[in-house]
């Protein structure tokens, strides 16, 4: 299978990005310290808007950045084009040719401000126009649903941000994980098919929970929606039964108490089925244990597990994940 191929060149893809991006990442770096950049608008859709998601952590995290979400419809819709002042812009696209998203970091161009793309396609009209081209070096990527392309962009984010000695053992964790196969069919057989989730994820990994919903979404037509566990718990906790599963990403470190709490609350409340993805104890639930890597860096292992986890639900439901009805490769919206 094309995509089961595709989850497993993610190591091997993951060392090639550390390797080669090395110059180019920290030429990113530069420029998002520049002393009249205060703030990064990110420029991004699907799966990329994901990627977007943990750079608000990463960025702001280790370099101190605020980091907001681009509305490019305000671009191409409704042209009512906002200032960018002290901002640099970035555009995430795997293919770079959306419309919507160049005309982001064209109109920043105009403006006077640094731009950065991070894409798999240098030559593409997004790369074109920026000033510091990060490649995904993922090679290409010819499933339907992003795999490698993700991971590879949340690798190229964090070697913006620094700290590339913590960054060296991900390669080999996520290589660690994909072992898990049979462990993660397991779990999923366990499960059931499913028909709807809710998805939770909180600080470096809300990403992964946004992300993890996009794929049960579009590989297994599982209809899933994503939290954080501070937010499910103001309100949307209340739609859960024993028919609603909860799907988490919880890593070992700060948030890690108060999302099993809410997990242990949703089984003991609400009588829901729970799985979570963790790399420290969960005492008491459904877990699959995943390798430890320092927090910043989890969401690249944790969304491997969740890959492979949606792959298999795929299967057991009877949907072909190669062919997902209604979706291509590229998407080019305005």
């Amino acid at each position: 299978m094309l995509l089961h191929d595709e989850i497993f060149e993610q190591p091997a893809r993951l060392a090639h990005v550390l390797d080669a991006n090395q110059s180019v990442t920290a030429d990113a770096r530069d420029l998002l310290n520049r002393p009249d950049v205060f703030h990064v608008v990110i420029a991004a859709r699907g799966t990329s808007d994901n990627a977007a998601r943990y750079a608000k952590y990463v960025w702001a995290t280790r370099l101190g950045l605020p980091v907001t979400l681009a509305a490019p419809s305000l671009h191409t819709r409704y042209r009512q084009v906002p200032r960018f002042d002290g901002a640099a812009v970035v555009g995430i696209s795997q293919s770079g040719e959306s419309p919507d998203l160049v005309a982001v970091v064209e109109q920043a161009q105009s403006q006077g401000r640094p731009t950065i793309a991070i894409t798999n396609e240098v030559d593409s009209p997004l790369a074109v126009l920026s000033d510091v081209v990060v490649p995904l070096h993922a090679g290409p990527e010819l499933s339907i649903a992003a795999t490698k392309t993700y991971t590879t962009s949340l690798m190229a984010i964090a070697m913006i941000a620094g700290g590339e000695p913590s960054l060296q053992g991900v390669p080999e964790a996520v290589a660690e994980t994909l072992d898990l196969e049979s462990h993660i069919e397991r779990a999923v057989a366990d499960l059931g098919p499913i028909d709807r989730a809710v998805t939770l994820g909180r600080g470096y990994n809300h990403s992964t929970a946004f992300e993890w919903a996009l794929k049960l979404q579009e590989m297994a037509y599982v209809f899933a929606h994503a939290f954080s566990p501070a937010d499910f718990a103001h309100g949307p906790f209340a739609v859960l039964d024993q028919d609603f599963p909860v799907l988490a990403a919880v890593p070992e470190g700060p948030i890690a108490a108060d999302s099993f709490a809410t997990l242990e609350r949703a089984a003991s409340e609400r009588d829901a089925s729970i799985l979570v993805l963790t790399n420290t104890d969960a005492p008491g639930i459904p877990s699959i244990r995943v390798p430890t890597t320092p927090e910043f860096t989890s969401p690249m292992v944790f969304i491997t597990a969740a890959q492979l986890f949606t792959l298999h639900m795929a299967v057991l439901r009877g949907v072909d994940p190669e062919t997902p009805r209604g979706l291509k490769k590229v998407t080019r919206t305005n």
